[in-house]
């Protein structure tokens, strides 16, 4: 009798430890048990619901039992030092946006024809000589920006056919994966304040009527792109007509 009780001591301990679930330390997963949320998991291990949901692209709070989940955000030890681990739901764009890229560089970065990727690739984010990215959000506005000088104007044109001055700045920032609103006004109104404009921002001017009712992109040395009555062109904030009308600055980054 003395060892059925033993052997049933034994054979409940091993259950209890099957189902209070446990976390790999060096590979922080969790192996989901009977009776467990994501409330109590995440209690347990110092995480977020949120965040569990997210690293493992969970739709809804249903688990099942043995269900894998993992403790960390993803990246964080998957991949090396400038790269990236393609996750479910990644598109490029995506990923350039993340890593201050354009398309484009990403693309050739990892020698891409198609824009086509799958889970669990891992792609190289930053330029193996530097270890940065390769050029600045704001470097690349200013120099889509420049690509369209001589533009003519065009009373709400938003196209290289032609552009009026929100037109401009919304077209060119758009044109790198950095969305910002479609009229000087509400760009005003939607992008942080800055005390004094870095190249890349926008500066805004009171011109026809009261309130920001013109925008260009700030290249540094007082120097702006904008899309005037003679088109896109560069003008000189302290000449005698903008340094009067000029209203300030606002950042998209």
């Amino acid at each position: 009798m003395k060892k059925h009780l033993l052997s049933f001591a034994a054979t409940a301990g091993i259950l209890f430890s099957t189902f209070s679930g446990t976390a790999s330390a060096h590979e922080n997963i969790y192996t989901v048990q009977s009776g467990d949320t994501l409330w109590k998991i995440s209690q347990a291990n110092k995480v977020t619901v949120t965040d569990l949901k997210t690293w493992n692209h969970l739709t809804s709070d249903n688990l099942y039992v043995y269900q894998k989940l993992t403790l960390l955000a993803p990246h964080s030890h998957e991949a090396a030092a400038g790269t990236y681990l393609v996750q479910k739901g990644d598109t490029l764009y995506l990923i350039a946006v993340r890593n201050n890229l354009s398309v484009t560089q990403l693309k050739s970065l990892n020698n891409l024809t198609t824009d086509t990727i799958y889970v669990g690739q891992v792609l190289k984010v930053t330029s193996s000589a530097t270890s940065t990215p390769i050029v600045s959000k704001a470097q690349m506005v200013m120099d889509e920006a420049k690509k369209y000088i001589g533009t003519p104007y065009l009373w709400g044109g938003n196209t290289p056919a032609g552009f009026d001055c929100s037109g401009l700045t919304s077209y060119v920032f758009n044109k790198v994966g950095v969305p910002i609103p479609r009229t000087a006004a509400t760009q005003w109104s939607g992008l942080k304040a800055v005390s004094t404009p870095k190249p890349g921002d926008l500066v805004f001017f009171e011109t026809y009527a009261p309130g920001p009712t013109h925008v260009g992109i700030y290249l540094g040395n007082n120097q702006f792109i904008q899309a005037g009555s003679k088109g896109v062109s560069i003008a000189d904030m302290t000449n005698s007509y903008w340094k009067p009308r000029y209203l300030g600055a606002r950042t998209a980054f």
